[in-house]
């Protein structure tokens, strides 16, 4: 059997047996693609350490068309996307490399950037909320900060999901993982004031208010739903007009989320669970900036 006619198989036991993500097994798919058509047609047999060897140098000085490379990061997802394969051929008596003997490049200390309580408070003012549209930025802007949603999650969301008079909700995350999140009282009066600002019946929490005609068809609303593009250039807009030097995304709100619950106290188990990591070795990232503040507190205060 061919190479691809392996990976073929490896992406459908990934789909139907393991019930990973769509998005989980296009990458896999684009990974393992970009192996088979390197290593070209050879079998699970013939993968040995110089064969990794060679595909690794292959992807350090690989360039796309505007001659851009592939970060290290980048690498390594299409060697985890390679041993996750490796795993499959061996766990079905194939005979292979064995996946635990390839090592991960070691990456550079993630620096994980996020806002101080003076720079989050100055990014809500800047939204002077007199129009729907305003309203919808400021709910945008405390929702993301109070749950610590992913953007992606923070898109999908619809109204039906969300429970205003408990002030939580249920998310599919992740790999399909489910988490509740919470909103805090000012998140929740935000987006109590938005809902009761709008007179459609779209599913989606945040859509596009722009000039096009009034629709009443339920299932337009799919068409507004605000994309991930859209709700990081609202972010990056109010960054702007706060005065923020930094790089602003949805993705710097939940860093200030979880860093903000580290600092006062929170448990890292519990942030975890709260940020929707399968791992806590992805939540360790936050315990360095927290650790810092905690320097920082004993440096000031003791004499």
């Amino acid at each position: 059997m061919k190479l691809k006619d392996h990976i073929r198989r490896f992406l459908e036991h990934a789909e139907v047996a393991k019930n990973q993500s769509p998005k989980t097994i296009e990458n896999y798919s684009h990974y393992l693609s970009r192996f088979s058509n390197w290593a070209g047609n050879i079998t699970p047999g013939q993968i040995t350490l110089k064969t990794i060897q060679d595909y690794r140098l292959f992807l350090n000085r690989h360039k796309d068309e505007k001659g851009k490379g592939l970060g290290i990061k980048t690498q390594n997802y299409h060697i985890i996307a390679l041993r996750a394969f490796l795993k499959y051929l061996i766990k079905n008596d194939i005979e292979t490399l064995a996946p635990e003997k390839i090592d991960l490049s070691k990456i550079p200390e993630r620096r994980v950037e996020y806002l101080s309580r003076n720079e989050l408070e100055r990014l809500f003012a800047a939204v002077k909320t007199l129009s729907l549209r305003d309203l919808r930025d400021t709910a945008i802007l405390e929702t993301l900060y109070s749950t610590g949603l992913r953007v992606s999650e923070l898109c999908g969301l619809n109204r039906n999901r969300v429970d205003l008079a408990r002030k939580e909700f249920m998310i599919r995350g992740k790999g399909g993982k489910s988490r509740i999140v919470f909103l805090s009282d000012r998140a929740a009066e935000k987006l109590k004031k938005y809902f009761a600002a709008r007179d459609d019946a779209f599913e989606p929490v945040f859509i596009s208010h722009g000039r096009a005609r009034k629709a009443t068809d339920i299932t337009l609303g799919e068409k507004k739903r605000l994309s991930r593009v859209s709700i990081e250039n609202i972010v990056r807009k109010y960054a702007l007009k706060a005065g923020i030097i930094k790089k602003v995304t949805p993705h710097t709100l939940r860093h200030s989320f979880a860093t903000e619950l580290l600092i006062n106290g929170a448990d890292i188990r519990s942030v975890q669970e709260m940020l929707g990591h399968a791992s806590i070795t992805t939540t360790q990232i936050y315990t360095h900036i927290s650790n810092k503040k905690l320097r920082e507190v004993h440096q000031k205060f003791h004499k």
